[in-house]
């Protein structure tokens, strides 16, 4: 969290009204500088992003049981989308594969995964786009799954609903448990479906017309691709993506309702 701007802010304040109110003033001021601070930085793809989105990756494939080969293929896709260089593959393959051991600290990847979207909505669900591929990859989601991707989404800011979006955004079922793998246990078929209107737009289908629109002018706030700054190009295209899917969502919805 950025704190220079508050501190700032709070010497000049006191130093022009000279007394606690301009303090206070100044420091509020300040904040808001932080903020716009943070939400103009572009992210770095750099190790601080990669190293932690792997290592949950890795832990992630490895909460149900045996990583199985289709997991570890979405990891391997994962990599070639983001267009890592041959230093970067190694460091996310090693971080993998440390996420997969019993003594790994996902709770240190989540919190870097924090610092790194530092606050940004947009930011929170392009992490999450990432990884729902590979939480998919077997099919139906199992609960120990679902559990520790809620941990990050908490940390996030990102609630049931909006994960339950984003995923219907992706093509995929709710983000909800689906039966125990077992012994013998085949899989549900992977891959995208055709996504419910309402899901995508985190609605039930007795919202009204003032919800509908609220909802998808906020979806479009916080998943507007001009926002990521100087990312792959395969991020921006998962943004664009999902705008495409809100955009869709809405307009099916509006003609099933019959409204402008």
């Amino acid at each position: 969290m950025r704190i220079l701007g508050k501190v700032i802010g709070a010497v000049v304040g006191f130093l022009i009204f000279r007394n606690p109110f301009g303090l206070l003033i100044g420091a509020i001021i300040g904040h808001f500088y932080d903020i716009a601070l943070t939400q103009l930085r572009p992210p770095s793809m750099g190790s601080g992003f990669i190293e932690p989105l792997f290592g949950f990756a890795g832990a992630l494939a490895k909460s149900d049981g045996r990583v199985s080969e289709v997991e570890i293929a979405a990891a391997e896709s994962l990599m070639a989308r983001l267009r890592l260089d041959n230093a970067q593959r190694r460091s996310a393959i090693g971080r993998f594969n440390a996420g997969k051991q019993a003594d790994f600290r996902t709770e240190l990847a989540i919190n870097d995964l924090k610092r790194w979207c530092g606050g940004r909505r947009d930011l929170a669900f392009l992490v999450l786009d990432l990884l729902l591929d590979l939480v998919y990859a077997e099919g139906a989601l199992a609960a120990p799954k679902l559990a520790i991707l809620r941990k990050l989404c908490w940390a996030l800011g990102v609630n049931d609903h909006e994960l339950a979006a984003l995923a219907a955004m992706k093509g995929y079922g709710p983000a909800g448990p689906g039966p125990q793998r077992g012994p013998g246990a085949r899989p549900s078929p992977p891959g995208p479906q055709r996504a419910d209107p309402y899901l995508v737009l985190g609605l039930e289908r007795s919202a009204n017309e003032r919800d509908i629109k609220r909802a998808y002018r906020k979806l479009m706030s916080q998943h507007h691709p001009d926002k990521l700054g100087d990312v792959p190009d395969e991020l921006k295209r998962r943004a664009e993506e999902r705008a495409r899917e809100i955009n869709a969502a809405y307009e099916r919805v509006k003609a099933e309702r019959g409204f402008k």
